[in-house]
């Protein structure tokens, strides 16, 4: 954040500490009023400052590694503790496709190791998560979705979820698809069977002319930046 930044957003973060302030003295719906204002001006203080919404964000996806390796108690809080830096680094860029896909994981992990069924709340809450990174960018998080509309027997929203994933080049390897026990309650049926022999027809490559010798680049390929990985 630049200095002059610094300075312009000083009067938000006093008058946040006054909506505070006067909301510890108030009660009922003035009260929630006057903290609505306040967070509403920590948000807006917070907002735009790409090196701390990287920080966080990195911060939360080393937590949400580290809860993997750890027993059940542990491991929520610190599921819980990466949520919480997902979040404000969110605050700070509504857009952070990062943060967004990792939160919704960061619930199903949960969800998974507490052995909650498929309407708990933390498939609520990672659903709204994965629909939020296909806002941000379309597509993202369709196959996760569809993991999700599997475990609730939604057939044909998983269905569609999984097209819009291919359609949008964010679909997993047909192995990778084939061994997710998310979806083993519609393996069995024959529109997903019918769906994966799609897949694996895949078109035969075409074959290009060999470049004569004197045209051909001597330039390496720019490498690509690695993308995030949705489903873990």
């Amino acid at each position: 954040m630049s200095l002059l930044s610094s300075f312009s957003k000083k009067p938000k973060l006093t008058a946040a500490h006054k909506h505070t302030a006067q909301a510890r003295k108030s009660e009922g719906g003035a009260a929630d009023a006057l903290y609505s204002a306040a967070y509403s001006g920590y948000a807006d203080v917070l907002l735009d400052d790409p090196m701390r919404a990287e920080a966080l964000y990195s911060w939360g996806f080393a937590l949400l590694h580290q809860a993997k390796s750890k027993s059940t108690d542990e491991a929520v809080k610190i599921y819980q503790d990466a949520i919480s830096k997902f979040t404000f680094c969110m605050l700070i860029n509504p857009d952070y496709l990062g943060s967004a896909i990792n939160m919704g994981v960061a619930y199903m992990d949960m969800a998974r190791l507490l052995a909650v069924t498929p309407d708990n709340e933390l498939y609520d809450h990672a659903q709204k998560h994965f629909e939020n990174a296909n806002r941000i960018q379309k597509g993202t998080a369709s196959y996760n979705l569809a993991c999700i509309c599997a475990l609730r027997g939604d057939q044909d929203g998983c269905l569609k979820a999984l097209q819009y994933a291919q359609e949008r080049g964010s679909l997993p390897d047909d192995q990778d698809i084939l061994d997710d026990a998310d979806l083993d309650n519609v393996k069995t049926q024959q529109w997903f069977i019918d769906y994966v022999a799609t897949l694996e027809k895949k078109p035969e490559p075409v074959a290009e002319a060999a470049a004569p010798a004197e045209e051909a680049s001597e330039t390496p390929a720019e490498p690509t930046e690695e993308t995030e990985t949705a489903k873990e």
